[in-house]
């Protein structure tokens, strides 16, 4: 009988992450696949805007994919790649799409090609018992990440920093096979580590994002991600429900949109602004004392 994972296990971001480790045939080639286990709290979702692959999520989710990219970095087994599939994947937080599978992998360990890629997408969601437990292994990135809040003492203007486009290869954002899928070299994972897992620390209206392989690829994370997500769901049932006829998604998307962000003001109204306090008038009584006030016949009178 297979035991259910602690909660500590499943749930905490920190170095030595227990992930499932798969063992599988794509394309003739041998793989092995690391997933996230059961129990894990933590969501993602992708979109395609403006010719920009997105892979959304929250704060956490920012936190746990630094922690995967700095392992993946010093990862040394040919065929290895990391993969986040469902139940971990939610319908995107603008017009509740499905989402695509989301594949890291280290480019110059592990080939993966439009066919491999698309076999992985057809076996998923991937069931039955995984070939093992593994142990991330995260060594200096938490000190990294210490680095990086030190240079950075104040926020990226509009939540993100400038670009440096890289010399020769070095990363590249692009939907595989039915996987948006991430491939860098180790230096390129382990920047992007710190740059994705410090996202939300510095945000600009409860939003973050980091420019990976601009401009074909963004990480975009919301504080209110998972509200979003649920607005996202109830305004596309509640439009399909108005239009029998299902528009095309050039004029859905945008009804979608602006019935989203109705549906979250209507569920979680923002909180009342304070009145502005009333103008001070002038007093006839002296300021209190810890002992009350003056008696009255203390008070000198103004207009005498």
């Amino acid at each position: 009988m297979r035991g259910q994972p602690r909660p500590n296990a499943a749930t905490r971001i920190v170095d030595r992450l227990k992930l499932h480790r798969r063992r599988l045939r794509l394309d003739g080639h041998d793989y092995t696949v690391v997933t996230l286990r059961p129990g894990t709290d933590v969501r993602f979702s992708t979109n395609l805007y403006h010719e920009t692959w997105h892979v959304l999520s929250d704060w956490r989710g920012a936190r746990l994919l630094g922690r995967l990219l700095w392992g993946l970095s010093y990862q040394r087994v040919p065929g290895t790649l990391v993969l986040i599939d469902r139940p971990f994947l939610d319908p995107n937080p603008f017009d509740a799409e499905p989402a695509d599978p989301i594949a890291i992998v280290p480019a110059l360990l592990t080939p993966l090609g439009t066919r491999a890629a698309g076999e992985l997408r057809r076996r998923q969601p991937l069931r039955g018992p995984a070939d093992g437990t593994v142990r991330w292994h995260t060594p200096g990135y938490d000190v990294a990440v210490a680095a990086r809040h030190a240079r950075l003492d104040r926020p990226a203007s509009h939540g993100r920093e400038p670009y440096v486009p890289p010399s020769g290869f070095q990363e590249r954002v692009a939907r595989i096979g039915g996987l948006v899928t991430l491939a860098a070299v180790p230096s390129a994972l382990r920047e992007y580590a710190t740059y994705i897992g410090t996202l939300g620390d510095w945000s600009a209206n409860g939003v973050s994002y980091a420019d990976v392989d601009c401009p074909h690829g963004e990480v975009q994370v919301f504080r209110d991600y998972r509200r979003r997500v649920s607005a996202a769901r109830v305004a596309r049932r509640e439009i399909l429900a108005e239009h029998p006829r299902t528009p095309t998604p050039h004029t859905l998307r945008p009804l979608i949109w602006d019935r989203g962000t109705a549906v979250r003001h209507r569920r979680w109204p923002p909180p009342p602004v304070a009145p502005p306090p009333a103008p001070a008038t002038a007093s006839r009584w002296p300021t209190a004392t810890p002992y009350g006030r003056a008696p009255r016949d203390e008070v000198t009178d103004p207009a005498a």
